[in-house]
């Protein structure tokens, strides 16, 4: 199971990344666990500048503007 953290302050375009997310593993059948970080600290321990950030597993794989559905379908194989 993967451990996928969105980082942002719970504006839009971070809650439509987190929907994405939700919604391709579904698709996919790939059980994760989703989380939201909204600590600025938190966020800034990840050296994630712009929001929103994607990190799975612990590793930053995205920062800044919604991730596409290839992208999002990539990180889930």
């Amino acid at each position: 199971m993967k451990n996928i953290k969105v980082l942002g302050t719970g504006c839009t375009n971070c809650k439509t990344t987190l929907k994405l997310i939700d919604e391709a593993a579904q698709a996919k059948g790939v059980e994760i666990q989703l989380e939201k970080v909204e600590s600025i600290a938190d966020i800034l321990g990840y050296g994630v500048m712009s929001t929103p950030g994607v990190v799975i597993d612990g590793i930053v794989v995205h920062a800044g503007g919604v991730p596409d559905r290839k992208k999002i379908d990539s990180w889930l194989t």
